[in-house]
């Protein structure tokens, strides 16, 4: 009796991304877990990549296409850097990844993607993408083997989905959420999410893209996201990307997470 076989050349590699952006600032985070099924390939696979001070891209699904496409996009940015002899805009780079990745529409990249940032008006932005370049942009989320568990939660901490405000409590617009409380929710978004689903956990990087621009107002200053010290949560200069450094402009906070 004849035997068909047949060749795929996708396969998912779990782990999960989120982005939540705030009114100076970016956050965006992704597991460390890189699985097929049951099968734990290696526990130290990051997800997401310092692009410069002010873009980084988060990508999930077919590990082999995640390399290859980060590897396209960071060479762009030199190419642009050493035509233009500065970086490029984030708004640019949005565009840049939405065509790279429409480019490949008859074999596409398998992978989902999330490029988060501060753009030229110094305001926090998330752009979020499908593998054939669809892009919107948003206030946050998530994507990769948990979504499901992921983006709920984020529609109702920072969204406010199904809340309503009281005398004693107004509801906050989206996208004016302090930092600390935001790494809160995504702290706690990975630990739930860890408890739940078998492809997500080992560890968790936790990229923060800050405005260094100082403040002209003074209200906004006191609750810049500069002012949050970020080394006392024990995050370190992110690195990768262009060589072009401003101090404390792109962080990362690396957490454990549940192993089994």
């Amino acid at each position: 009796m004849p035997v068909g076989q047949q060749f795929n050349p996708y396969t998912s590699n779990g782990g999960s991304i989120l982005a939540i952006h705030g009114e100076d600032y970016c956050v965006i985070a992704g597991d460390t877990r890189q699985s097929e099924g049951y099968n734990i390939q290696t526990r130290r696979k990051p997800k997401v990549f310092r692009l410069t001070d002010k873009a980084t891209l988060a990508t999930d699904g077919f590990a082999a296409d995640a390399e290859a496409l980060v590897a396209r996009v960071r060479q762009r940015l030199e190419l642009y850097r050493y035509q233009h002899n500065s970086s490029m805009p984030l708004h640019s780079i949005a565009r840049m990844l939405s065509t790279i990745l429409y480019s490949k529409r008859f074999f596409p990249y398998y992978v989902h993607n999330i490029l988060g940032g501060i753009d030229e008006q110094g305001r926090g932005a998330v752009f979020s993408y499908d593998p054939v370049g669809t892009v919107e942009r948003l206030v946050c989320n998530a994507a990769g083997a948990a979504e499901g568990l992921l983006q709920p939660f984020l529609d109702n901490q920072v969204m406010f989905k199904n809340q309503q405000s009281t005398p004693t409590r107004q509801i906050p617009a989206p996208g004016h959420l302090s930092l600390q409380d935001t790494l809160k929710i995504t702290m706690d978004s990975f630990t739930s999410a860890t408890e739940r689903h078998i492809e997500v956990g080992d560890g968790l990087d936790i990229f923060i893209v800050r405005n260094v621009r100082p403040q002209t107002d003074a209200a906004s200053s006191s609750s810049s996201a500069m002012n949050v010290n970020l080394e006392e949560m024990g995050a370190v200069e992110a690195i990768g990307g262009e060589d072009s450094y401003t101090q404390k402009a792109c962080m990362v906070i690396h957490r454990p997470l549940k192993r089994d």
